[in-house]
């Protein structure tokens, strides 16, 4: 007879006692009976084909949802109707689904039955089999016959056959397909493709989920195609390595690969921005964050198996790392699970000793690639006066395969609960069908995966790569160095190399907290090494209106494109200055003022004022602005930096601070040896020396000789912050 494939009598019996309480695991049972019961007062359907992202679509999504929280409920609470709710449906199914022809096929993923691309059935499988799995043993023999015989094992063979050429794809959809016949082959007493889920159809470690795992994750636990498809990947990558953790204890899935399982749910919420959302690296939703399900899962996992020892074993609930309680008080809700009964009685008893502050995750670099030779990803954060923090964002990895953007040594910037140096996300309105069935639109390939949609320096209005995967994916970014253990300044910097041709390029980007400032100081030196001529557009996109600039700028009383292609063609010419020295652009975005000083080494700079539009017949791209200063020359430096300032509340007619205190920004010197620059405030003069050696280390000595000055230090960098003396007369008064 078939039994829970993920919960013993024993841990079943330990929820229970949670039934009516007011604990985590309490609240979510709660919650989730009220969720189940308001969906089952709702008639039965089983639908047949209709729109892609319709109603059908969410109906079957729907469907598999509750069945699979009905399943486990129905032994938690022992109500015998939630078990003949599933039982209902899944033979409303097994009447139905081989009825169902496959669905017209109208992009490059192969269709199932119940839905336009297999991904999707693989999902259904998966919480179906689980569902199944609880109730099977209510069911009479012929009931579980129908259900295996005209369900199961059709869609087994669909995936294992029919789409096998696609069953070991080392891919986020991979780890549904891996996942949805393992538990499935649990479910229905065929143990061989449980191996084979684990092993690969040939059994020859190229395929299955030990492959899948082996290669989507760097040993830094960093998935290639970014967080928004990590926390896609995760739910089924936890609840299927919980399954082999109780079916196949031999392979010891949570030590497997240097823990990588643990590794890779720290990742995941290590990219988090403050406010819990993910940045949007490669094609990802501006949206998404640390209370989607698929994360609940995980740090219910983690938890038990990991916790304060990370020894893939169980730990003292007093050990759990404050990040992982802090996680579970934003979710307010765990994995209705034995790993979530962990966390919560974890959580209960923390906040009986004290209270539970939000996560805050140090700074860390995330290592690309299955060696963790293939760059990295480098997130920093700081915190200010206020306790608010900033998080700098830079990738300087590998592409991210078939949603990799290109937009090495691009930025993101977050601070006071908003993205300020922003990402764009996908092109790609979700399950909204009249908008191109919600799959990707053609937007996304012609401007947000191309470089001028971030915040990085396009060349010669190209894209990086010429925006060919292949050419992409066989280069990547150098890490240079990533230096976080000091209060004052924290800074990363990273090599490009030949991701234009015959160009070498470096940022080096850095977070400052210094004295009379509000919030942390950001400088960024972007150098680019190039033979002949070339354009520079150094770009930044943002929110919120101008409030000054220090230049003369001319509005476009006729809008034109600024480019034919690369993404240039949707973008609207809004306004053009000539930028003598440092160019300013400060704005407001909501409460906060944001004052941006930038130059580069060649003459004859140009800010150009653009916002997206253009070429967009649909309506498909939103209309958002972004700033870029355009330097032409051989090679350049462009040297910038960004202060958060000020306060704005229009409801009390307050405007505090609307100016700043950053005044100029100057480059003092650039060599290959390394680069100086100086920043001007109201009371400081801060020098920067930046390495510009590739290979350097610590002890590295350093010297820049410059109009009759010599500049010289040992390692990554030097600061020095310099009182100025109108300072000095204010502490004279």
């Amino acid at each position: 007879m078939t039994q829970p494939i993920l919960l013993t009598e024993k841990e079943v019996e330990q929820l229970r006692k949670e039934v009516g309480t007011d604990s985590l695991m309490g609240r979510t049972i709660e919650a989730n009976c009220k969720e189940l019961e308001a969906f089952m007062r709702l008639p039965l359907d089983v639908p047949g084909h209709g729109e892609a992202g319709g109603y059908e679509h969410n109906r079957h999504k729907q469907n598999y949802t509750y069945m699979n929280l009905a399943g486990r409920l129905f032994l938690i609470t022992q109500e015998e109707k939630y078990a003949q709710f599933v039982k209902d449906l899944l033979a409303i199914y097994a009447e139905k689904y081989l009825t169902f022809d496959f669905h017209v096929q109208k992009n490059t993923n192969p269709t199932g039955r119940l839905f336009h691309q297999i991904l999707n059935e693989h999902c259904w499988l998966m919480f179906t089999s689980l569902a199944y799995s609880c109730v099977a043993s209510t069911m009479t023999e012929q009931e579980r016959t129908a259900v295996v015989e005209r369900i199961f094992e059709p869609m087994l063979e669909m995936f294992t056959v029919k789409y096998g050429h696609d069953f070991d794809r080392i891919h986020n959809h991979g780890i549904w397909a891996v996942a949805a016949v393992g538990i499935c082959g649990l479910a229905i007493g065929k143990r061989e493709y449980l191996d084979m889920s684990v092993y690969g159809l040939d059994r020859n470690d190229t395929g299955g989920f030990l492959a899948q795992i082996s290669q989507l994750f760097a040993p830094s636990g960093y998935y290639m195609e970014g967080p928004y498809y990590h926390r896609y990947a995760i739910r089924p990558l936890c609840v299927f390595a919980e399954v082999i953790h109780r079916h196949m204890p031999e392979i010891d899935i949570y030590n497997y690969k240097g823990k990588v399982i643990g590794n890779t749910v720290q990742a995941l919420l290590a990219t988090a921005y403050p406010n819990g959302e993910f940045p949007a690296l490669n094609d990802a939703s501006r949206t998404m964050g640390i209370r989607d399900a698929g994360v609940q899962v995980a740090v219910s996992l983690y938890s038990k198996h990991y916790g304060s020892q990370g020894n893939g074993g169980s730990q003292e609930h007093k050990g759990l790392d404050d990040n992982i309680l802090g996680m579970a008080k934003i979710q307010n809700s765990v994995w209705m699970h034995a790993c979530g009964l962990e966390l919560s009685k974890a959580y209960e008893q923390a906040t009986a000793e004290r209270e539970i502050g939000l996560p805050f995750f140090p700074s860390v670099e995330l290592n690309e690639g299955p060696q963790g030779n293939n760059g990295a990803q480098g997130f920093i954060r700081m915190q200010d006066k206020s306790g608010d923090v900033s998080q700098l964002v830079m990738n300087y990895g590998q592409h991210g395969m078939g949603h990799g953007n290109f937009d090495t040594l691009g930025i993101t910037y977050f601070n006071r609960g908003q993205e300020v140096l922003r990402e764009y996300g996908f092109c790609r309105w979700v399950n909204v069908e009249p908008k191109f069935g919600g799959r990707y639109l053609d937007e996304n390939k012609s401007y947000a995966r191309q470089t001028i949609a971030h915040n990085a320096v396009t060349m010669d209005e190209q894209c990086q790569n010429g925006f060919d995967v292949e050419r992409a994916d066989s280069v990547h970014g150098l890490p240079h160095f990533f230096q976080v253990e000091e209060d004052q300044i924290k800074g990363m910097s990273a090599f490009a190399n030949d991701h234009y041709p015959n160009t070498d390029m470096q940022r080096s980007v850095f977070m400052l907290n210094l004295d009379g400032f509000e919030a942390p100081l950001l400088l960024d030196l972007y150098r680019l090494k190039a033979d002949g001529e070339h354009q520079y557009d150094y770009s930044h996109q943002y929110a919120g209106q101008i409030v000054r600039t220090n230049f003369e700028y001319q509005t476009e009383t006729e809008l034109n494109t600024l480019g034919s292609d690369f993404g240039y063609q949707h973008l609207w010419k809004v306004a053009t200055g000539k930028a003598q020295n440092s160019a300013l652009v400060s704005w407001l975005q909501n409460n906060t003022y944001y004052t941006w000083l930038g130059t580069s080494t060649n003459d004859d700079n140009e800010v150009i004022f653009t916002r997206t539009g253009a070429n967009d017949p649909s309506f498909n791209l939103r209309s958002e602005p972004a700033f870029m200063l355009r330097s032409k020359g051989e090679s350049t430096l462009f040297a910038s930096v960004l202060e958060t300032h000020g306060y704005f509340n229009e409801e009390f007619e307050q405007s505090v601070n609307a100016r700043g205190q950053v005044k100029d920004i100057r480059v003092v010197g650039k060599t290959q040896v390394g680069s100086v620059i100086e920043v001007e405030t109201a009371t400081s003069l801060i020098t920067l020396m930046v390495s510009n050696v590739f290979g350097a280390n610590e002890q590295t000595p350093h010297q820049v000789d410059t109009n009759g000055k010599t500049y010289s230090w040992t390692g990554f960098y030097s600061l020095e912050v310099t009182e100025t003396e109108s300072k000095t007369s204010e502490q004279e008064k």
